[in-house]
């Protein structure tokens, strides 16, 4: 009986929740953010999703992101999970842009360094790049020496490498609707392989579709934006500036979303300008700007370009860089990683975690291949991507925090002509809530593994795989429209998500299915980092959690006053509690 007490309080505390403003908790970081700095940094960074982001963000003005977006809400564990999914994706997204930094360099300098490199020292080694890519490694170390002299330096720096890139990239779409063909939208099959066929050199890709506006149709879109879903990461670095922002309830928020904006209409604007100026299936895999400015005939406009780029991708390694080390701070400020990770400087800065996240970074840009890594740092960005919608959606019906101690009561429903919901929420609704989302997050994963696995059967019209669709599809809807009816939460904050719960389950549902989308090898590298963080957190993390330490204090002062107390009130009238 002993062991099992023990295994279910070792369960509970897994669940344990981070409060919005713990006690003995100081913020050092220096506010010296403003709004343009955090719409600079998220451009620069992602050029989406991030709605549910803009609202914690207002929730919950605090380093950390999506990690401590997950600890206040659902607990520890998750939070752990969400926080190693994001320093998965920051490690690999910095060292994949470090190593496009040099290689766009290299192309200017005439691949100086790829050859020199590639005869002296090679690597032929699965898993394992063609060559250590040091010039990608020394720039990482470099721009992790800037971030950790100062984020208002840092600031400065990504604003000018932004503006820069803002400018070309109109040059770019410019240039799509002056030279630009729309008949690059109506290539025919036969054309397409012709075409092809003349120009292989190009590119290397082997599939190139069936022609038309919508060559790979909806399974090949869905793919892709699966694989390449690391693209689009850049407004988180907004959400850890929470305790560097001046006004962190308004600028965060407003940052997120004019980011967004910004940044769909540049990535629509110039995949146009490129479709445009010339047909998709030449367009080069690792240069595709200069390549299709030579064949409109502006080879000089390369330049332009390749100057564009290189600010695109210091603006991108920037942005990488920068959320990196707060995450590290965060989670060891709370005691889930090492302690001297959350070391600050004289300057205000967490020089010791910015350091270590760029050394790791730096060796992965030197020694890997990294091709193999994208596609498993986009499952861990989905996956914290979807916790913090699920997030959003237990904060949203969460019950009113009250001080009066019958608010702790659940209102009970009422009938009246039917089952109706109480009028405000109550621990009771908050709990339904909770347990209908497990059951979401359950059925979103059927439901993409049906579709996943249907999609032939689909479209020959089997009528058993469309009853499974539908079948799942309408339970989907009947648990969201229950959801729906239950009372949200009174508590407001400075931005709020639309639609919920629609907007939310529509999001987790979505990224689940990206996930599905990626192969088995995929699946196995990410299960094997998972294996090591889930170590450092079973070995470290539960015995040094500090909210672990604020639990036992609080409940040691309560023994200590019931003990008074009880002792108090055996007392003799009139006689001191000290006599």
């Amino acid at each position: 009986m002993m062991s099992g007490a023990k295994i279910l309080l070792f369960l509970q505390s897994l669940s344990r929740r981070k409060p919005l403003a713990p006690e003995g908790e100081e913020s050092n970081f220096r506010r010296c953010l403003t709004t343009l700095d955090l719409v600079a940094l998220g451009v620069g960074s992602t050029l989406g999703a991030g709605l549910c982001y803009a609202e914690f963000g207002a929730r919950v003005p605090k380093t950390g992101s999506a990690y401590l977006y997950s600890y206040v809400t659902v607990g520890e564990i998750w939070a752990f999970i969400t926080g190693w999914n994001l320093l998965l994706s920051y490690v690999i997204g910095t060292s994949s842009v470090a190593r496009a930094w040099s290689g766009t360099f290299d192309d200017l300098i005439g691949n100086v360094i790829a050859n020199s490199l590639g005869k002296q020292a090679a690597m032929n080694l699965p898993g394992l790049a063609p060559y250590p890519d040091f010039f990608a490694a020394s720039l990482i170390m470099l721009l992790a020496g800037i971030l950790a002299f100062g984020v208002k330096e840092s600031a400065i720096v990504n604003k000018v490498f932004t503006a820069v890139n803002i400018l070309v990239l109109l040059f770019v779409i410019l240039s799509g609707v002056i030279k630009g063909d729309i008949n690059n939208w109506y290539i025919g099959e036969e054309s397409l392989i012709d075409g092809y066929e003349n120009h292989t050199s190009l590119n290397e890709t082997t599939r190139y579709g069936s022609g038309g506006f919508f060559p790979f149709g909806f399974e090949g879109t869905l793919a892709g934006a699966a694989t390449c879903f690391y693209a689009f990461v850049g407004f988180d670095c907004i959400a850890t500036t929470g305790e560097e922002v001046q006004n962190p309830q308004k600028s965060i928020p407003l940052g997120i979303v004019a980011s967004l904006l910004i940044c769909f209409l540049a990535y629509f604007g110039v995949s146009a300008a490129l479709t445009l100026m010339m047909p998709y299936y030449l367009l080069s895999v690792h240069s595709p700007l200069p390549v299709a400015f030579t064949y409109i005939g502006w080879g000089s406009a390369k330049y332009v370009v390749a100057v564009g780029s290189l600010c695109a991708l210091s603006t991108s390694l920037l942005g990488s860089m920068f959320p990196m080390p707060r995450v590290l701070f965060a989670m060891a400020r709370d005691g889930l990683l090492f302690r001297p990770l959350s070391k600050m400087s004289d300057r205000q800065s967490p020089v010791i975690a910015t350091l270590a996240s760029g050394v790791v970074a730096a060796i992965m840009a030197l020694l890997f291949d990294l091709k193999a890594l994208v596609d498993m740092m986009s499952i861990g960005t989905l996956f914290a991507y979807t916790l913090v919608a699920i997030c959003i959606l237990i904060l949203r019906y969460q019950a009113d925090l009250r001080e009066d101690s019958s608010f702790s009561k659940p209102e009970p429903f009422t009938v009246t002509g039917g089952l109706c919901p109480p009028s405000q929420a109550t621990t009771r609704t908050s709990k339904n809530v909770s347990v209908l989302t497990v059951f979401i997050i359950f059925l979103a994963i059927i439901l993409s593994l049906v579709i996943s696995g249907a999609v032939d059967s689909l479209q020959a019209l089997d009528w058993w795989s469309l009853l499974c669709v539908s079948v799942i599809a309408l339970m989907l809807v009947l648990i969201t429209a229950i959801i729906w009816r239950q009372p949200q939460s009174t508590t407001k904050a400075a931005f709020m998500v639309l639609f919920v719960p629609f907007l939310p389950i529509f999001s987790t549902f979505v990224n689940v299915y990206l996930m599905v989308q990626l192969g088995s090898d995929t699946w196995i590298r990410y299960a094997v980092w998972m294996a090591v963080g889930l170590i450092i957190y079973f070995c470290y993390g539960v015995q040094h959690s500090v909210q672990k330490q604020r639990l036992q204090n609080s409940h040691n002062q309560v023994s200590i006053h019931s003990i008074t107390t009880a002792m108090e009130q055996n007392l003799e009238p009139g006689q001191d509690f000290n006599g």
